[in-house]
């Protein structure tokens, strides 16, 4: 998940969100751009929703998103910078559990041809119940290797972004590669029994982490653990009590660095 944003040009619900000087513009279907395949909606869940598709011609990306066929929201790719590709991944965040949502896919090629999509709609999934035993923590960065830009904690690719739930956003690094790491303050001791994680990457197959480790505040480094890809959030166990947790990029392709999101769970009882 792959989740950065380029600049992008954005269609509106109509013509009349063109410039005047440019309404003799067409719109192409964007089947044209696709050869024929339409996007594929994955991993729908209750607070977001991934997209995924091939175009036959690279376009910059975006998705026009809303409970009403009016829209309101907006996901784009997942590249830094205005870049345009054939591998589309937006991620469409800030969605509420079992709610009925319209999407259309856009995007624009380096000539200038605007393509969109159908209207489609699809439904999130209720909200997921934690995991057995275990109880979700609240956590605050303590200290991070760099943010992307010189961004704050809370700003775009800072930080807090990968404990804000939201898979739409996320922490990249800049340019740590390997070096890269987060350190993670419960403000108590905790036992904690679990971590989530899950790693960003860019389309050109850098800034994606590979393994990791896990070291509590007593000095006991855990791991190194796998992951297997950028696609989702995989959980590993951890048998730690600790106020603190370093997460370090063991391994990686190099690049912005960073994670999606990152969860740690306490062992209840």
């Amino acid at each position: 998940m792959r989740y950065i944003l380029p600049m992008v040009l954005i269609l509106g619900t109509s013509m009349s969100a063109i410039p005047a000087n440019a309404q003799s513009l067409q719109v192409l279907p964007l089947s044209d751009a696709t050869n024929g395949t339409p996007p594929k909606l994955v991993d729908v869940g209750a607070k977001s929703a991934g997209l995924t598709f091939l175009s036959s011609v690279p376009l910059a990306c975006t998705v026009v998103y809303g409970t009403t066929k009016e829209f309101g929201k907006i996901a784009n790719d997942p590249n830094m910078g205005s870049l345009t590709t054939i591998d589309h991944n937006p991620v469409l965040g800030g969605l509420e559990p079992e709610t009925k949502y319209y999407f259309r896919v856009q995007g624009i090629a380096a000539n200038g041809k605007l393509y969109a999509g159908k209207i489609r709609e699809f439904t999130t999934t209720a909200k997921a119940k934690g995991p057995a035993g275990l109880m979700a923590l609240s956590a605050s960065v303590m200290m991070v290797s760099s943010n992307y830009g010189g961004a704050e904690n809370d700003q775009s690719w800072g930080a807090n972004s990968a404990l804000d739930g939201d898979p739409s956003t996320a922490w990249s690094s800049s340019g740590d590669g390997s070096g890269a790491f987060l350190v993670l303050d419960f403000g108590k001791k905790a036992n904690i029994g679990a971590v989530d994680i899950w790693t960003r990457t860019m389309s050109d197959g850098t800034a994606q982490i590979s393994t990791f480790t896990a070291t509590d505040d007593a000095g006991k480094v855990h791991g190194p653990f796998t992951l297997p890809d950028a696609s989702k959030s995989y959980r590993f166990e951890l048998n730690a009590t600790t106020k603190t947790l370093r997460i370090d990029a063991a391994t990686s392709s190099g690049g912005n660095t960073g994670l999606v999101e990152i969860l740690a769970y306490e062992k209840k009882g």
